[in-house]
């Protein structure tokens, strides 16, 4: 396991059905398996690389709250061989991706960048208001994009994968470090409230990824929802453990 791309493609050839991500927010419940979740990674790498014409070790700034499009921007970056990045890194990144709250900070360089920005409505759907100028709407832009994507300049092992604010993480240290990790082995559902999209909260997708199990995330819940959601859910760990 030294790519994304040799990860996922282990996984969907082992359990292809089995849940991988389960979201749950303030309104909805998403649950992608490995085959969805892969479908929607392709679609974001062929928006990342066809569409706005990123290129293998560009970097990908993710500025995205605790959510399933966060997983899903992550893989995209890492199947194109883009290089993520959080917090005040993005202030140098070629791209950016955001949701509502970071419009107000990142459209005015979308005249010197790349910016993408998710409604994070319920099904990933469209901003029900025009964007600044500059500003691509995920909600509209991903779902012409192909379910299926072959990169023409592959990442390699050694590749720069994750830029934790000047700690560099390769693909090959990422998921080695992943397959090593605490969280559930095959079949196993990991609790998190934490952000996939940050330091802290990395691992809590990238272990289960790893492992053949399975996140269930977690926003704005109670201590009574959390708990019925950790029971309904079958969960095995909690992360942080």
């Amino acid at each position: 396991m030294t790519t994304f791309t040799t990860v996922l493609a282990g996984q969907l050839r082992r359990e292809p059905g089995r849940p991988l991500v389960t979201y749950y927010g303030a309104e909805e419940r998403v649950e992608l398996s490995v085959t969805t979740y892969a479908n929607w990674v392709a679609k974001a790498s062929s928006l990342l690389v066809d569409e706005l014409g990123l290129e293998r070790g560009d970097t990908l700034a993710v500025d995205l709250p605790p959510h399933w499009l966060g997983c899903v921007f992550l893989g995209g970056a890492w199947n194109a061989g883009l290089v993520v990045t959080t917090g005040e890194g993005g202030e140098n990144a070629d791209a950016v991706v955001t949701g509502p709250a970071g419009l107000d900070r990142w459209a005015p360089a979308a005249s010197r960048r790349t910016v993408l920005a998710c409604s994070l409505r319920p099904l990933g759907v469209r901003f029900a208001e025009p964007l600044p100028a500059g500003v691509h709407d995920v909600g509209v832009e991903i779902w012409s994009q192909p379910d299926a994507f072959t990169p023409w300049d592959p990442a390699e092992p050694d590749d720069p994968a994750y830029d934790a604010g000047g700690v560099v993480l390769t693909q090959r240290e990422m998921w080695e470090a992943a397959a090593a990790g605490l969280s559930p082995a095959s079949g196993g559902r990991l609790l998190s409230e934490a952000n996939p999209a940050s330091p802290p909260g990395l691992s809590s997708f990238t272990e289960p990824l790893a492992t053949g199990g399975s996140v269930v995330l977690v926003v704005d819940a109670g201590a009574d929802r959390l708990e019925a959601i950790a029971a309904s859910e079958r969960v095995t760990h909690r992360f942080p453990a």
